[in-house]
């Protein structure tokens, strides 16, 4: 099973969104297979087979997630953390500006999916393999 230290070494790795792709990797040869990230505090639910859960804490950091999405400006602040012209933080707070309540990340799938307040999908990505 994993670890959250397995994870925050991981993550520590990423810079900007193009490392994602990489990321994703790690996370799938730790075990994981499915996790969510809340915008609004930061912290994330990892789970791996067998129904393993681990959750990262809060952050210190609170987030009010805009009531009324914007989808239009959420893709372009997404090109832009993909492209590396933003840092995680950034992309966060680009996410709660924007109505993003979490992203779900399926790495059987391979896909990313950003969700808004009401739990409505506002965008799903295929994850590009390394």
């Amino acid at each position: 099973m994993f670890t959250i230290d397995q994870i925050k070494l991981a993550h520590s790795k990423v810079k900007s969104g193009a490392d994602f792709p990489n990321y994703i990797q790690d996370l799938y040869k730790l075990g994981i297979i499915y996790y969510t990230t809340y915008v609004n505090d930061g912290h994330a639910d990892y789970l791996g087979k067998n129904n393993f859960i681990v959750s990262t804490a809060s952050g210190a950091k609170k987030r009010f997630i805009a009531d009324i999405s914007d989808g239009n400006q959420f893709k372009i602040d997404l090109r832009a953390h993909q492209a590396g012209k933003t840092d995680y933080d950034t992309f966060c707070k680009d996410c709660a500006k924007s109505g993003i309540e979490k992203w779900v990340v399926d790495l059987v799938k391979m896909t990313c999916t950003y969700y808004d307040n009401a739990g409505s999908p506002i965008l799903e990505e295929q994850i590009p393999t390394v």
